[in-house]
């Protein structure tokens, strides 16, 4: 009884203070700067010099794919469009859709119908077919052909149970299989913030074989199952698990076929991870973990009962990160040793990066909730 009675008055005292901080933490600085994260040691605030190409009518470039000709790049957005880039003449335009149900699908950011409009996050192309894969996070996971149009759909369920939220994958095209996470049985899209915040571990890592069209679990119990990138060599693949700030090292084959280990533990929550031609691995963290945000991952209580207040979106979300909008990109080695961290510690360019893409000296930048997307060029900076 007295434990509980503790709990009880902790948690009132952490719904106190959070009101509070709520009240005031866009308007007092010296507040708002004790609970947002720090600039990471040793990292260079370089990235507020990108330059920015606007994602003009849509928002939430989430991942961004250069096709086998080197064209693009390509990205999903909101409103369930994957749109590619034809350069400053021409800007976006439309290359494929995950549903022909479009007729309500007016809207740049509309939560209410992704289920309808779909919302496709991580795209890869099959260098050898030309084929663009699609990990749509309500319509499951999908394919088109270089032309573009209509995706078909692939896998929508895997042991009996549906995808919930289909997020990211990566292809093995020498053996004709793909992997791709399902980040939650529980939660959808959406429903993210409350993923995070409840301690739910349900994501999976799942491999879809081209040919007989077999679809295996490979890991599952995983807290927000995200990223996902093969090594170079193809022996191990890599998982964000964005809950747990930490990203997941799975081998496919070798002595430790079938086991898993901690690869790299973060500063933040990982969103997608991808491999650049020397076999290094660029994480686009969501955002590093500020004070409220430590004791949410610390206290699954403390997050269950945010949930439970009259909080909004913003609000929820203004908690786990610190309150600041800000940027950050973490390179790692094929031991994941961190080589190299790239941030914008304000915010005055880029924040809440889902994705960093190297090509030819320079980094593309994906954002799930920015209407840009972000080039950083390694070479002038």
């Amino acid at each position: 009884m007295n434990r509980n009675k503790k709990i009880v008055a902790s948690a009132a005292i952490v719904i106190a203070i959070v009101s509070v901080i709520i009240s005031i933490n866009q308007t007092n600085t010296t507040l708002r700067n004790l609970f947002c994260a720090p600039c990471i040691e040793g990292s260079n605030n370089n990235l507020e010099g990108s330059k920015i190409i606007q994602v003009t009518g849509a928002l939430g470039p989430e991942s961004i794919a250069f096709d086998p000709n080197g064209d693009g790049p390509y990205t999903g957005v909101a409103d369930g469009r994957i749109l590619k880039w034809q350069g400053d003449e021409l800007g976006w335009t439309e290359f494929a859709v995950t549903t022909s149900q479009r007729k309500e699908c007016v809207r740049p950011f509309a939560p209410d119908i992704e289920h309808i409009c779909g919302r496709p996050l991580g795209i890869r192309f099959d260098k050898k077919t030309g084929d663009l894969y699609i990990a749509d996070a309500y319509l499951g996971f999908q394919v088109v052909g270089p032309e573009g149009g209509l995706a078909t759909q692939l896998v929508t369920e895997a042991a009996s149970q549906p995808l919930r939220f289909t997020n990211d994958l990566d292809i093995d095209e020498h053996k004709g299989v793909i992997y791709f996470t399902d980040s939650s049985t529980g939660f959808q899209r959406r429903q993210f913030m409350s993923s995070i915040l409840s301690g739910d571990k349900t994501g999976r890592l799942l491999k879809y074989e081209k040919t007989t069209k077999e679809v295996t679990i490979l890991l599952q119990g995983l807290a927000f199952a995200n990223g996902v990138a093969l090594s170079r060599d193809r022996t191990f693949i890599l998982i964000a698990e964005t809950s747990n700030c930490r990203i997941l090292r799975f081998w496919l084959h070798g002595p430790n076929s079938g086991k898993q280990d901690v690869f790299a533990e973060l500063p933040g929550f990982p969103d997608n991870v991808r491999s650049n031609s020397n076999g290094e691995f660029w994480v686009a963290l969501h955002a590093k973990k500020g004070l409220f945000g430590k004791l949410i991952l610390l206290n699954s209580w403390l997050g269950k009962t945010l949930l439970k207040l009259p909080l909004s979106f913003r609000q929820l979300h203004s908690l786990l990160v610190g309150g600041k909008p800000h940027a950050t990109a973490i390179k790692l080695s094929e031991k994941g040793e961190v080589l190299e961290v790239l941030e914008d510690c304000e915010g005055k360019t880029l924040s809440f990066i889902s994705e960093v893409e190297e090509k030819d000296g320079q980094l593309w930048m994906g954002s799930v909730l920015m209407p840009f997307i972000g080039i950083y060029n390694r070479f002038r900076n």
